[in-house]
């Protein structure tokens, strides 16, 4: 059975780079890194228990996604990515359109 232990490595990497390159309002590292271990868990789980053909575990949360894939060893590779979300970003609504109208044949209206 697969542990978190078992990446303990990509964990701290994660952590180092979130500590210097991520801005978030909503996690501290030390909540970042117990949310990660959380996720990496959900992944685990995912992972062992994936459908025949079917060679990925994946976990995610609005800001981190973390994806165990099958490998040519007996431990899965382990990728963490940063979800990037700007508070500051506008969604942008879609133009009105106006309604299809068909013409008359016959009056042209």
């Amino acid at each position: 059975m697969m542990t978190i232990e078992l990446f303990k490595r990509e964990i701290a990497e994660a952590v180092k780079c979130y500590d210097r390159h991520v801005v978030c309002l909503e996690k501290t590292p030390c909540e970042f890194e117990e949310s990660l271990k959380s996720l990496l868990l959900k992944a685990i789980s995912a992972y062992e228990t994936r459908g025949e053909g079917m060679r990925h575990g994946i976990a995610l949360d609005r800001q981190v996604t973390v994806i165990l894939s099958q490998s040519d060893t007996a431990r899965p590779l382990c990728g963490i990515y940063f979800n990037l979300h700007s508070p500051y970003k506008k969604e942008v609504m879609p133009k009105t359109v106006k309604p299809l109208v068909e013409k008359s044949p016959k009056t042209g209206e």
